[in-house]
This record gives C-alpha cells, structure tokens and sequence, in this order.
C-alpha cells in the first residue's frame, strides 16, 4: 500500500469529526491569541502583519497547537487530519515570514516580490510531497545525484539544503537590520540622511555576518574566499572601478549631508528635488515630474547648486507692460498689492515693483517678489500673482497696449500697378 493509500484510507475512519473540530479549535486559539497580543501593533510588523493572520505568529502558534493536539489524540486514534495540517502550517509560516519580511526591508522592490513568489511555490511543493510521502524519496534522488568540483564531491541535496540554510540566515538578517532601523534609528536619528547611512552599514554588515555564518553552516571552507577577495579587488582595480567609486561616493555624500534627502539641487542644468541617495546612485525629480538618475561620483566630483543648505528663499519676477499713458504710482501699488495678498509670497524682504523699461508698446514694469518653499513649485504662485495683476488693471481701467508696428512702403506705385 502506498503512501497516498493510507492516505485516503485514514481520512476515512470514524473520528474524523472530532479531528476536524480539534483543528478548528486549534486554528481559533491561535489567532484569539495573536489578536490580543498584536491589536495595538502597526501594519508592518513583521509578526502580526496587517490583519493578524497574514503575520508570522499566527501560523507558529497554530503549528505549535495542532503539534500537540497530534500527541495527544494519536494516542486514541489515527490523526491523519492533523498530519497534513503540520507541514501546510509550516509552509505557511516560511511563506508569511518572507512576504512580511521582505515587505518591511524592500518595501517597493519588484525583484523582492519574485523572490517572496518563488520560494512560496517552493514552499507548497514541499508541503504537497510531504503530505503525499513522495519528500523522502525525492530526497534520496537528490542525494544521488552527485557534482564533482576538482577533488571535492557535493550532492544535489547538499547543494539545496547550504541554499536554503544560507537564505534562512540571510532572511533572519534582513530582519534584524529592518527591526533596528524601525525601532532604534527612526527614534535615535532624526535626520534621514544619517538614519540611511546608518540603516545600509547596519543592513551590509549583518549581510556580510549571515552570509559567512551560512557558508560555514554548509560546509564551505572559508580560507578559500580569501582567493575570492583577491580575485574581486583586481576587479574592482579595473573593470569595476567606476561602480565601487559610486558606491564609495554614496556613503561620502550620505556621510557628509552635503546633499539631503529634500533638497532642492541643479545638476547639469536640470533642478529638481532629492527624493533618494541610493548607494549606487540619486534620484532626483523635477517640479514637471521628470525623474533623473544621477550617478553619486558625479555629485562629488562636479560643481552642484544646492538650493536648500544656505537659504531656502527663491526670487521670482514677472512683467507686464501698459500704455504711456498710465499714472506710475498707481501700477506699482497694483503689483505690490498682487504679491502681498499671496500666502505664499514673503514680507522680509518685501516685494519690489520697478519701472524697468520703455519699450516700443508702453511702459515695462517689473515685479519682484520672494518665496521660502520653492518645491512647491514656481509656476504656480506665479501664476496667482499676475491673476491679481490682471485683475487690479482692469478694475483700474488701464490700458495694456497691443503690439504695433509701422510698414513703410518704399515703391507705393507698385501697389497701385497690381
């Protein structure tokens, strides 16, 4: 009789009702505990998740349940119910454990959300061949498969298992360095340049911590990464030099706070707003909604206008141009009294309206006026200023001029001949 046969032949027998309760109880305590234990807690813990169940407490408890009801009842009858609950609440909790993890360490990475797909079909595939008792057999297969390496031999199965063990221990580590950032750093640090250094040296040297903890886990002998580091500097010596140069430069500008995250910077003539120093690179993104990449040694090693560090305050101005016959005094109370009724418009220092030229149509006057907050945007408040201009110069009944030109025919007789 195969596995699967006294699989179905088990799910027959006469107490499967009480198994069935026994699971519901089990499945309903674990998640009142996990409810009263998590309902104050936020919607990116890692334990609880977002409604309680899609944490990675409520699986553990309930496997831990449904472990011991199994002890207990199987000493009466057969509990072949409770045996397949064991491994699908094992392959939930691994599954629940990297979605909420990667969640919180990578909270908008596409390639984090493949990983978090791959290993959850892994998972279930596991718990399907546990459930059908086909894991054992697929594991002597694996085990029978052999590489060799030179002089050394490693089995498909060890291969499998060193991967897994070093994923686990990088999983843990992920983890660790989001619950540091999340519950020291955002208390302890207050300005998010610092809390990024800080929170990617923490994230790189548990990384680096986990990774040599796990290959030496699997067996691998560390001495011979020494071959690989010497390997990995010619490397970064010439092919990857530009690439660790950016890296470096990240950490510089995170280091030094020369460029903030909420800055308002130029670089190469394109301005916009700093919305993320990443360790390769800077974002930067436009008032218009374009996005720059630029690479950080480029923020080192070139002239950068930062218009955030000595003075957030902005001068803008705009023209407007009316007939020669309008009283002066009168206009420039009129734009003075545009910019001032803007709530965006500064009084120290105080806006300015000028003559500032006679041109060929009228009388050109200019307004200049001050704002504190330009990632707001410019245009806009600009926008509302000569709004109220217009508006004052026709309650006003001034006159703005149309273009004029004069045409001199030098041969009207020619005219005259057509």
């Amino acid at each position: 009789m195969t596995d699967l046969e006294r699989l179905v032949r088990d799910l027959g027998h006469g107490g499967i009702g009480w198994e069935f309760l026994v699971l519901l109880g089990c499945l309903g305590s674990a998640w009142g505990v996990a409810w009263l234990v998590g309902r104050r807690h936020g919607p990116d813990s890692v334990w609880f998740g977002r409604f309680i169940f899609d944490g990675v407490l409520f699986p553990l408890l309930a496997l831990g349940l449904v472990w011991s009801a199994r002890l207990g009842l199987g000493r009466l009858q057969a509990v072949p119910l409770l045996r397949i609950a064991i491994p699908v609440l094992i392959s939930l909790a691994v599954i629940r454990l990297l979605a909420r993890v990667f969640t919180v360490a990578f909270p908008n990475s596409a390639a984090a959300r493949l990983i978090e797909r791959l290993f959850s079909w892994l998972a279930w595939l596991a718990a399907i061949t546990w459930i059908l008792g086909l894991l054992p057999v697929l594991m002597d297969e694996m085990d029978a498969i052999v590489f060799a390496f030179g002089k050394t031999k490693i089995s498909l199965l060890a291969i499998v298992q060193g991967t897994l063990s070093a994923g686990a221990v990088l999983v843990v580590t992920l983890w660790i360095s989001a619950a540091v950032e999340r519950k020291v750093l955002r208390e302890a640090v207050d300005d998010l340049s610092l809390r990024k250094i800080a929170n990617n040296t923490i994230r790189a040297v548990l990384l680096l911590v986990g990774l040599l903890f796990a290959l030496s886990a699997v067996g691998v002998d560390l001495t011979a990464l020494s071959v690989l580091g010497g390997a990995l500097g010619v490397g970064l010596g010439f092919g990857l030099q530009k690439l660790a140069s950016n890296y470096v430069s990240g950490f510089v500008i995170l280091w030094e706070r020369s460029v903030r995250i909420g800055d308002t910077v130029r670089v190469d003539n394109f301005e916009g707003v700093v919305t993320d120093i990443k360790t390769r690179y800077t974002l930067i993104r436009s008032l218009s909604g374009r996005e720059s990449i630029v690479p950080n040694e480029k923020l080192i090693t070139e002239r950068i206008e930062n218009l955030s560090l000595a003075d957030p305050k902005v001068m803008a101005s705009t023209e407007i141009t009316v007939g020669n016959d309008a009283d002066v005094e009168v206009v420039q109370r009129i734009l003075l009294e545009a910019a001032r009724a803007s709530s965006r418009v500064i009084a120290d220092p105080e806006p300015a309206a000028r003559l500032t030229r006679f041109a060929p149509d009228g009388l050109e006057f200019t307004l200049y006026f001050w704002i504190q907050d330009p990632a707001n945007g410019q245009g806009n408040v600009k926008s509302e200023v000569n709004l109220r201009i217009l508006q004052g110069i026709r309650s006003a009944g001034i006159e703005l001029p149309a273009p004029q030109r004069v045409v001199t025919l030098v041969n009207p007789g020619l005219l005259a001949k057509d």
